[in-house]
């Protein structure tokens, strides 16, 4: 147990390079050493500023290292503008999300849906950019079903 443990960290989003999928403020349970596959979001070190950890989608294996995009195309801060990142500079695979609570929370009623939203398994997305579709999870299903109401 305790190898896992060392293999577990946090990081925080601050710029909003994943809209609409992290928000700034969000926190992520993240996996060093973890297989980096098509689809996943994953923690790098900047190429050009390697004391700067940033959080992408690593999009497809190329020469040279894997080719990396936020989800906000607003931003540019990614492979179109450094290219394709070496292996050496993905940090880790990002496993959860943990979104704070955003204003006061007094009442069970307004925390409820919070709390089934706030903590979201990322898992890597099937059939690519063009058409994305999570993999469903118990979390996500719940969630939807509940906002629906």
């Amino acid at each position: 147990m305790s190898g896992l443990l060392k293999r577990i960290g946090l990081a925080e989003v601050y710029n909003p390079s994943m809209l609409p999928l992290l928000r700034p403020g969000d926190r992520l349970v993240v996996k060093y050493g973890s297989r980096v596959r098509p689809g996943a979001v994953v923690v790098l070190r900047h190429p050009l500023q390697h004391d700067l950890l940033i959080v992408k989608r690593a999009v497809e294996r190329r020469s040279g290292g894997w080719w990396v995009v936020g989800d906000n195309p607003q931003v540019r801060n990614d492979s179109r503008e450094f290219g394709a990142v070496p292996d050496d500079l993905m940090v880790a695979r990002v496993w959860v999300r943990l979104r704070p609570p955003r204003g006061p929370r007094r009442r069970l009623r307004p925390v409820l849906p919070w709390v089934l939203s706030a903590v979201r398994p990322l898992p890597a997305l099937r059939g690519g950019r063009s058409g994305p579709a999570y993999v469903p999870s118990l979390l996500s299903w719940l969630a939807r079903r509940l906002r629906a109401r």
